[in-house]
């Protein structure tokens, strides 16, 4: 079995980010996390994540902004970001996916199904087999 996918979590909500975190690594995902756009960028320049998990609204550099920003940059281009926000308004979604998004889950998560949401958004060759053994 391959091991298992690299998810960073942004979020400036501590409480969200423990959260988020503690879900997905009780379904068998290493997570890192950042508070910031400053952090995502310093996180980048070590290790490169599955998957990023973005909060739309963050002081400074906004999620949307970030992700236009890693898009166009031809080191992250490939990393698919899923937008992670308790702002679930009509257009949103459409915003989140014209700037680069994969996706788009909102807040709060239902920890029941979190973890196969965010697995749907990963690679087909990261993927786990369900079933040990396999």
């Amino acid at each position: 079995m391959s091991k298992s996918s690299l998810i960073l979590v942004v979020d400036d909500n501590d409480a969200g980010l423990l959260l988020t975190c503690a879900v997905l690594q009780l379904d068998g995902f290493r997570v890192d996390s950042a508070s910031s756009s400053k952090e995502v960028l310093e996180r980048l320049h070590s290790r490169r994540p599955d998957l990023i998990l973005m909060d739309v609204q963050m002081p400074g550099q906004d999620g949307l902004s970030l992700t236009r920003q890693l898009k166009a940059d031809p080191a992250t281009v490939t990393i698919p970001i899923v937008a992670l926000t308790a702002h679930a308004m009509a257009g949103d979604r459409e915003l989140a996916l014209a700037a680069g998004c994969s996706g788009y889950i909102s807040k709060p998560i239902d920890t029941r199904t979190f973890g196969a949401e965010v697995r749907a958004f990963l690679p087909a060759e990261r993927i786990e087999p369900i079933l040990s053994g396999q």
